[in-house]
């Protein structure tokens, strides 16, 4: 019998690359526009018209400068929306995967982010992803909560593609080098969400949690933006200067360290980490 997978935020970034990815089991992807998840009666009749076997939630507010001036749009969708989901799983009985994100640290260790790591963020969107984790714990037992980093795809918002716009715009650009993370194509995280999925849908144990994924090697925004025009290919007169998270003043701090450590997830799981440099390829 066919299993099916009910995802939310269709039209995000994760959400686009779930939603037409290849699996053996039934997708159900919806976008916001079909299921607001701060409306808990539309997450219910969501569930009665599908009947979903298990629930990917790639709908989030992610906006991460906005979020100082839109705190409560913040909070409705990254927690309130978080726990109304978590509730409908319960009465339900299906598990949760719930995607979120480094910034729930504030990038003072040396070293790569544990999942037990000390939570601290420093602005309004990392508070609010931090909530909505409390409470999935709290609430669902049966629940996954993937932490990844600098996501990029060919859809949404994302720093390939800023960069990319900027390139043909101008002659120099300014990137910052003292913040350094791993960069994270949609398509990987997807690819590790489906195999949970796939994991728990054929019987097999899960061990619920808190997991990290995000691509590999670390590196700086300044050494990414360089990769990515070295792989585009028609930027030869560009030039990138590397400069200080303080020379680029943004409404909202961000983490110094954004790294994440990845033993758990592989351990559990058998998930490798895929290069970000491979990933990145068929989007230039």
């Amino acid at each position: 019998m066919t299993k099916s997978i009910l995802i939310t935020g269709s039209s995000g970034q994760v959400g686009h690359e779930l939603s037409i990815a290849v699996s053996q089991h039934r997708l159900i992807p919806l976008s916001r526009q079909q299921l607001e998840i701060t409306d808990p009666l539309q997450i219910e009749a969501a569930i009665e018209n599908h009947c979903p076997d298990i629930m990917i939630n790639a709908a989030a507010y992610t906006q991460v400068d906005r979020a100082e001036q839109e705190q409560s749009q913040a909070f409705a969708i990254n927690r309130d929306g978080v726990a109304d989901l978590a509730y409908a799983c319960i009465k339900a009985d299906i598990p949760l995967l719930h995607i979120s994100t480094n910034y729930v640290f504030d990038g003072s260790i040396q070293g790569a982010y544990e999942e037990d790591g000390p939570i601290a963020p420093l602005g309004i969107y990392g508070k609010s992803k931090a909530s909505g984790e409390a409470i999935l714990r709290t609430v669902l037992e049966k629940h996954i909560i993937l932490r990844t980093s600098w996501v990029f795809s060919v859809t949404g918002n994302n720093f390939v593609k800023t960069m990319l716009h900027l390139g043909k715009e101008r002659d120099q650009l300014e990137i910052v080098n003292d913040q350094r993370g791993c960069p994270t194509s949609a398509r990987s995280i997807t690819q590790v969400l489906l195999n949970i999925a796939d994991q728990y849908l054929s019987g097999a144990g899960v061990k619920w949690g808190t997991y990290h994924y995000c691509n590999q090697p670390e590196t700086t925004w300044f050494e990414y933006a360089k990769e990515i025009f070295h792989q585009a290919g028609d930027y030869e007169k560009l030039r990138l200067r590397p400069i200080t998270t303080n020379e680029y003043p943004t409404p909202a701090q961000r983490p110094k360290n954004s790294v994440l450590d990845c033993a758990k997830i592989e351990k559990e799981f058998g998930t490798q980490q895929a290069s970000w440099i491979e990933e990145l390829k068929p989007l230039v």
